[in-house]
């Protein structure tokens, strides 16, 4: 069971916010969010899989289905429902972690609501929140979910400049469980749109120490790197991550994910096409 991700790492990380011309739009297939709402009455919808592995424990995800609303101006409202899998190494160098029998099932439920309260210009990024709760309706004795309810508390900012996008932030993941613990973790992320169909990005993100009975029982500095693949309708796309540790405890993670968006005015630009185009995002103001 994954739990995702010093109060020096999280000073530098925002310092790093501050001095960046500019952040935007990311979350899936990275581990670094954005603070830029789903258009209102507009829908994203992902089917995707992604694993987290240290070395005392495999945790794929999949298949898995995420649900993002624009309900109101400036809100989204997201879920996702994820199947997964526990595969511990039962290595007794990692006790107590990564013990027991391989598992697969439904994993902890995850519901958000994203509030983007200060919109973008150009001489400011935009900021806002992704606060999630995480539902306990996977199997904690068979490492499939927590146990309990857990929560994710993070602030993200962004901004954007020419075929150039950054975004990061950083929160803390409150865990009130026997052998977990509560935690921060942050990212930062730069991005290029190399052509109409592709865009790459790398990331750095990081997290905390999460537990002596979690996978990720130390902290983590890992690098990620992955992108979008525009199809022709410019509203799907394929997203792809891979990412490995630089510093701290062994970590790999990878997402691979379909990615559809729609809405009432399927001809008027959402948040993400309209700052790839150049043109301001007017649906919530």
């Amino acid at each position: 069971m994954k739990i995702r991700a010093g109060r020096t790492w999280l000073f530098f990380f925002l310092l790093l916010l501050f001095a960046v011309p500019r952040l935007w739009v990311q979350g899936p297939p990275f581990q670094t969010d954005d603070p830029v709402p789903v258009d209102l009455h507009h829908y994203e919808f992902y089917i995707f899989g992604s694993v987290d592995g240290t070395p005392a424990e495999l945790d794929p995800v999949g298949p898995a289905f995420e649900f993002n609303w624009g309900a109101v101006p400036n809100l989204q409202l997201h879920a996702i429902l994820p199947l997964g899998a526990a595969f511990p190494s039962n290595n007794p160098v990692y006790l107590p972690a990564g013990t027991g029998p391989s598992a697969f099932g439904l994993t902890d439920i995850e519901l958000g609501a994203k509030w983007g309260f200060i919109k973008q210009t150009a001489h400011r990024p935009q900021i806002g929140t992704f606060t999630m709760l995480e539902l306990p309706t996977g199997n904690a004795d068979k490492g499939l979910g927590v146990g309990k309810p857990w929560y994710k508390l993070p602030l993200w900012m962004e901004k954007d400049w020419g075929k150039w996008t950054a975004d990061g932030g950083a929160g803390y993941q409150l865990v009130h469980q026997t052998g977990l613990r509560s935690f921060p973790y942050g990212g930062f992320l730069l991005k290029k749109e190399l052509s109409e169909r592709l865009e790459v990005a790398g990331e750095l993100f990081i997290h905390g120490h999460e537990g002596v009975v979690a996978p990720q029982s130390g902290a983590s500095a890992m690098i990620d790197l992955g992108g979008y693949y525009h199809f022709k309708n410019p509203n799907h796309q394929l997203l792809f991550a891979y990412g490995h540790s630089i510093a701290g405890q062994t970590e790999n993670y990878a997402y691979l994910g379909m990615y559809w968006t729609w809405g009432k005015n399927d001809k008027k630009p959402t948040a993400r096409n309209a700052l790839l185009s150049g043109q301001p995002d007017k649906s919530n103001f």
